[in-house]
């Protein structure tokens, strides 16, 4: 054990210097002017360089004092201080180069995102069993507040071309609570109420960190996200999986729910009528029949809705909600029924008012115009019998 300390101390001091040395070359090959800094604790004006060398080597000989007595929670604040020490201690170009070359961005969303800077840091004594109980707590710490994703976007995939997808960036917040019944051994009122997402997200953690590479967890891990209602992470997770299993009927199921919540219903009815035709032999496909039916009836196809209802009622029976939603469907089929038929007969009825009306109006006009006629006719006459009886009489006269 005093030998294992011993060179423990020896690597550490190892570091140190190295890293005193580079602080000298740094420091005289300097591409830019002195910066002065007035040091209250002397009374004098000094260079920066220098209050960061003294801050290093107090930082460093508190780290080797904490080391030598063996105080975990010493050595840490102190490795922590140095590691900060490193970071400030870079000129000002190399840390604009720094803060450049760290900077990632999104150009779909415009918006940018810093990385974290932690692969950067001083890693001191990594190689003695404190350093490496060190590097494994701030790894975990790091991975716990990142956030859960599948990984990096896949470029490509068959089903890219729908409008729900192509539009992943911009569509809004749709919670889904129901989907943790996928999750739960009981499918019961008291089970879901009792779930803790939390919990699920520490599982899928801990599964992605031995597994990560799995079309199953990015499956979950898009359900997961369509509980907290991000749908650009569950269409990430759901794309990453089909680039590795196009034709898994589940995944594309589960895609298709996501946009239907977003009433992208023709992306919805592609994707689902897909993964029936893709679900395995031995499987049933009540899912993909109630989801079919369900979107139908948001389309107002209510003949269609009840026809693949029933069909995934033959294959699940004792699921009630298919029977609830056949209900509804057939009592707004049959509301909107008689709307229709009330709206139709008080057509037909205003037509026949306005052809019965249309009717009297034409009588009346051509009785009139045939009064007139004959009343002229009659005067015609008149004129004519008196015009002959003027005649004759003269002709008697003479």
């Amino acid at each position: 054990m005093p030998a294992i300390k011993m060179c423990e101390r020896k690597v550490v001091l190892c570091y140190g210097l190295a890293y005193i040395v580079c602080m000298q070359i740094m420091t005289t090959n300097s591409r830019t002017s002195t910066l002065w800094k007035l040091n209250s604790e002397e009374g004098k004006i000094v260079g920066v360089t220098a209050i960061r060398d003294r801050q290093v080597k107090s930082t460093f000989s508190n780290a080797l004092e904490s080391l030598s007595t063996e105080d975990e929670s010493e050595s840490t604040l102190h490795l922590r201080g140095l590691q900060e020490l490193v970071q400030t201690a870079l000129p000002n170009e190399e840390s604009t180069f720094h803060i450049i070359t760290s900077t990632a961005s999104s150009f779909r969303d415009n918006t940018w995102s810093r990385k974290s800077s932690d692969t950067h840091l001083l890693n001191v004594a990594a190689s003695t069993a404190f350093g490496k109980s060190f590097q494994s707590k701030t790894e975990a710490t790091a991975a716990e507040s990142e956030e859960l994703d599948c990984g990096k976007p896949v470029n490509f995939t068959y089903y890219d071309d729908l409008i729900g997808i192509a539009q992943r960036y911009n569509h809004p917040a749709v919670p889904e609570p129901e989907v943790a019944y996928l999750f739960l051994k009981k499918k019961g009122y008291k089970s879901f109420k009792n779930f803790n997402i939390d919990a699920l997200e520490r599982r899928l953690r801990k599964a992605k960190s031995e597994k990560p590479r799995s079309v199953q967890l990015y499956n979950q891990i898009g359900n997961f996200w369509r509980i907290k209602g991000n749908a650009r992470h569950s269409i990430e997770c759901f794309r990453r999986a089909l680039a590795i299993a196009p034709s898994n009927a589940e995944v594309l199921l589960n895609l298709a729910r996501v946009l239907f919540n977003l009433q992208y219903l023709d992306d919805a009815i592609h994707l689902t009528r897909r993964s029936l035709e893709v679900q395995p032999r031995d499987r049933s496909a009540w899912q993909q029949y109630f989801t079919l039916g369900e979107i139908f009836k948001a389309y107002g196809h209510f003949q269609e809705a009840v026809n693949h209802l029933r069909q995934a009622l033959e294959l699940y029976p004792q699921y009630e909600p298919i029977k609830k939603a056949i209900a509804d469907v057939e009592h707004t089929s049959t509301s909107s029924l008689h709307i229709f038929t009330i709206i139709i007969i008080v057509f037909l009825v205003m037509c026949v008012l306005y052809v019965i009306l249309s009717t009297s109006d034409g009588n009346s006009n051509s009785q009139e115009l045939d009064l007139k006629t004959s009343r002229h006719f009659n005067r015609a006459m008149a004129m004519r019998s008196l015009k002959g009886f003027t005649q004759r009489s003269l002709k008697n006269r003479k």
